[in-house]
This record gives C-alpha cells, structure tokens and sequence, in this order.
C-alpha cells in the first residue's frame, strides 16, 4: 500500500442502529443506522441502549472515520452541505445479529458508493460538533487547491475515418 494510500487520521466513533417492528408479511424487523458517537464508548457490541415504542436502539459497534488529504475537498463539500453526515454501511452478517458495522465515512461520494453493493444498509446522519471541528481542523491544515483541467477534445481527421470506411469493405 503506498503512503499516499494511507489516512492521515482516524478518529474513532460508535455506531448506534435502531431496529423497529416492521409492517410488513415478508420482514419482522427494519434496521438503519442512526447516529454516531463521537468516541469508542466502552460497551459492549449489540448492548441495548433504549426501548420504547416498539423501537430499540442499540450500540452496535466502534469504527473510524479515516481522513486523506487526497479528499479534502469533499469533506468541506459536505460541511457546507447545511447538514454535515456521517455515513454509516452496515453488511449483512451471520449469526446472530444480522448486520455489521462496515465502515463510517465523511466522504459523501464514498458514503455514496456504499450503496452500490445491494444488500448494504447505507445512512447518512448528523456529523456531532465535535467531529465537524475535527475535520474543519484537518481541511485548514491539508486541503490544497486544484486548478480544474478541462479536457479538448482532439478533431476527427476525415482522411483517417475515409480510410477506415475503405477497409471495412463498406463504400
């Protein structure tokens, strides 16, 4: 792995998901990540948090929020948002709880394609205070301005697309 691959910071969290009765013949349960805890607490995975109204809140795992210099610009996309998030990939697992906590981003693009893989459960939700500083911290100190490139298109060359024409036997 190069270094350029590697975070420059990671910033340890929990992750509490929310399971409710479902309305519906084909699933007992809905699932969804609701928040994230600024710091590890130091509590068993999968320990109840609350019951109430036929919802439970659980502390289901710890995570990070791994941070590139290379991603700057998204981050401050996503502080600027008017709603910072914090996006939370749960996986289906075996045994006996039927998700897991994949990861935890600030990244709205990665967050994004998290979803790709169908069966992952993918919430944005709202970034704590504490995070947001963190990370503003971490955009003033690493972020760098990219110019933009826009690409020119090269011209077609009409001798080499006639020639082409030619070969293929086509008049």
């Amino acid at each position: 792995m190069s270094p350029a691959a590697l975070p420059l910071l990671r910033i340890p969290v929990g992750i509490v998901v929310e399971r409710r009765k479902a309305d519906s013949p084909w699933a007992d349960f809905v699932w969804r990540a609701v928040a994230v805890l600024p710091d590890e607490p130091v509590t068993k995975p999968w320990t109840v948090l609350r019951e109430e109204d036929g919802k439970t809140l659980f502390y289901a795992s710890s995570a990070t929020v791994d941070l590139y210099s290379s991603e700057t610009a998204r981050y401050r996309d996503n502080l600027v948002s008017g709603s910072p998030s914090i996006w939370i990939v749960l996986s289906p697992a075996e045994g006996a709880w039927p998700y897991s906590v994949a990861a935890a981003t600030a990244d709205p693009a990665e967050g994004e394609a998290s979803t790709e893989a169908g069966a992952n459960l993918v919430e944005a939700v709202p970034m704590p205070a504490v995070l947001r500083e963190t990370i503003e911290s971490f955009i003033a100190e690493h972020h760098v301005e990219r110019e933009f490139f826009k690409r020119k298109r090269q011209q077609a060359d009409p001798e080499v697309l006639a020639r082409r024409q030619n070969e293929g036997g086509h008049e």
